[in-house]
């Protein structure tokens, strides 16, 4: 398949998504049998639950590292929208989200098939999504068919655990909650004004507990892992407070814009 680079960096290609990793170290093995087979089938399921759901957009996640030390469930998270088959046939779902370049610090939005997303070598096969109300559902679907409006708020230098509040770096949660912000405020126009909107609206971010050693083999082993946008008092007391998948899917039941997650797990 052809890769097409948009002169605003949404990346419309599958055939690079391989490069691409949402903020894992980067590791040139091929993919097996069974790694292909069960990646297949929970795009399968998954694509067979998001027709029965009725719904046009749900925000997807997946569980790409083992972040269970930290009390979380999944890793990333992006936007699915149902998409007419063009030859009238059944519909299918395009995924719109941030990826980080392998061995780098920096990032593109990529639109790909369910597939593609569940075929990234994933520590356990478990999914889950929101479905958001119906307006927001309506302001969203444009923006992610809009080449242009899906990348309004992306922002290239990445960092696995970018600062919430920060905008040095962008990782892959913050890119989505940040465009989910511009889509229902007309006037977050830029990354500040969506966190402010964000704050108003009483979003949480997660604090991890990461001590001074863990933060400087991050930094020294890493190039898409840093903490100097983090602010002093808090970097220094090892509270690193960053976008995840389990606090932006709370924040969205407790404002009532998306329903409780529905959960996928492949045996």
């Amino acid at each position: 398949m052809k890769t097409v680079h948009m002169t605003c960096a949404l990346v419309l290609a599958q055939a690079i998504a391989p490069a691409a990793r949402a903020g894992r170290p980067c590791e040139e093995k091929k993919a097996s049998v069974r790694t292909v087979e069960r990646g297949l089938e929970m795009a399968q399921r998954t694509l067979a639950a998001l027709n029965a759901s009725g719904a046009q957009v749900v925000i997807l996640a997946r569980a790409g590292q083992d972040l269970t030390k930290y009390g979380l469930h999944y890793s990333h998270l992006g936007f699915a929208y149902r998409q007419p088959a063009p030859d009238g046939t059944a519909p299918v779902w395009r995924v719109v989200h941030e990826l980080n370049q392998c061995g780098t610090a920096e990032s593109a939005i990529y639109r790909q098939g369910l597939a593609e997303f569940f075929l990234d070598d994933l520590w356990r096969y478990d999914g889950a999504w929101v479905v958001p109300t119906r307006e927001v559902q309506e302001r969203l679907l444009p923006v992610l068919q809009d080449d242009r409006r899906a990348v309004g708020l992306h922002q290239n230098p990445y960092s696995v655990v970018s600062y919430a509040w920060g905008r040095k770096y962008q990782q892959s949660n913050q890119w989505a909650l940040e465009t989910l912000a511009a889509t229902m405020e007309p006037a977050a126009v830029t990354r500040e004004r969506a966190q402010a909107w964000l704050q108003f609206k009483g979003y949480e971010p997660t604090t991890l507990m990461l001590g001074p050693l863990t933060r400087l083999g991050g930094r020294m082993t890493a190039a898409n892992v840093a903490f100097d946008d983090h602010p002093n008092e808090k970097r220094f007391s090892d509270r690193i407070e960053t976008v995840t998948v389990d606090s932006i899917f709370a924040w969205l039941q407790r404002t009532g814009l998306a329903g409780s997650p529905v959960t996928l797990r492949l045996p």
